[in-house]
């Protein structure tokens, strides 16, 4: 049986970016604010909603995702080695391609955790990160990489470790719980195909960046592989949720289709489960009695004790990209929390 540490009243990471925030980005790209007046706007932006997250009585916190222009961004730009190509991909994002020998000179997302840590109280601090296989699916382009790398394989793998290392960094400043995103596992789970990656390419990849040395028994590492459910694969679930050595499997569960719950009968009996059971893309409250149905659900497939809870998605995965306003992603979060209170009562 998993421990979940308490972790059970969770959210993607990424938050509605504040005002102040999105003004100081476009300032900073327009040459009107340096460096260090950024940051010093980020950082006060961070360390309001680490105090916000503690005030709605999250089990977490992060950083709101507030440095970032999308949910790559806790790679893309601090890593050396990969640059912009100029083009855009479907969803109106930047396409990066890896065209040197990966560089990383420092921290790339540690340092700034320290407004999360010192605000979020009896919050755990935790961080995102996308996975080295979703970029090594993504960011690599054989016109421009193999010079550097012969194969997207070798490239997750070099990535992989520098994602390792962050981890580790990252458990050390005092993040209990990390959560890795790659919605490549869409693909695979859900026959969709045409990916550059096999599954156990992928997954061979990723397990290199959550083999963590001395992890500690108190942090959890988690992985996102989709964010909506379509008919499961049964065969390839079981792989990716056996293969892939994580502790916390986070899953959509927002819409009460057989396919969430093959999802969760696929998830390992000594592994969590966190069930995004509202969505962050909508203003309107998701019914408490269906949501509790829901619930019922999914403790006859898994322990209880295993589970947690949160949005199906990030608020913001893209700044200023965010489908409802800052009050309404408050009001699904602290339905989120009251659903944690009726499932777990005091023992949360």
């Amino acid at each position: 049986m998993a421990d979940t540490f308490k972790f059970r009243i969770d959210h993607h990471g990424s938050l509605v970016r504040p005002a102040e925030v999105l003004n100081a980005r476009a300032r900073h790209a327009a040459g009107e604010l340096d460096d260090t007046g950024l940051r010093a706007v980020e950082d006060e932006a961070i360390t309001e909603s680490a105090r916000y997250q503690r005030r709605l009585r999250m089990s977490v916190a992060t950083d709101g995702e507030f440095r970032r222009a999308d949910f790559r961004g806790a790679i893309l730009g601090l890593v050396g080695g990969i640059r912009p190509t100029g083009d855009t991909d479907k969803y109106g994002r930047p396409r990066w391609a890896v065209d040197g020998e990966l560089k990383a000179s420092g921290p790339l997302i540690a340092d700034g955790y320290d407004g999360v840590k010192k605000t979020a109280g009896t919050a755990a601090p935790k961080a995102t990160l996308p996975s080295p296989a979703y970029l090594a699916a993504t960011c690599y382009d054989p016109a421009m990489s193999t010079a550097a790398y012969p194969s997207a394989i070798e490239f997750g793998e070099a990535l992989a470790r520098i994602v390792r290392d962050e981890i580790e960094l990252l458990i050390a400043r005092g993040v209990r719980l990390v959560q890795l995103n790659n919605f490549r596992y869409a693909s695979y789970v859900f026959d969709r195909g045409g990916q550059p990656l096999t599954l156990d390419e992928a997954v061979a990849i990723d397990s290199i960046a959550v083999d963590v040395r001395d992890k500690p028994e108190d942090v959890r590492i988690g992985m996102c592989p989709t964010h909506r459910a379509d008919p499961v694969n049964r065969d390839a679930a079981a792989r990716l949720f056996g293969g892939l050595p994580v502790d916390r499997w986070v899953l959509p569960y927002d819409k009460g289709t057989e396919a969430e719950l093959d999802l969760l009968r696929a998830v390992p009996a000594d592994r969590d489960a966190a069930l995004g059971i509202v969505d962050p893309t909508v203003a309107e409250l998701e019914d408490v009695e269906t949501i509790m149905q829901r619930m019922d659900a999914a403790a006859e497939l898994k322990d209880i004790e295993d589970i947690a809870v949160l949005p199906s998605a990030g608020f913001s995965d893209v700044a200023g990209g965010g489908k409802i306003s800052a009050d309404d992603q408050r009001r699904k979060l602290i339905h989120v929390e009251t659903i944690a209170r009726m499932c777990w009562g005091n023992e949360l």
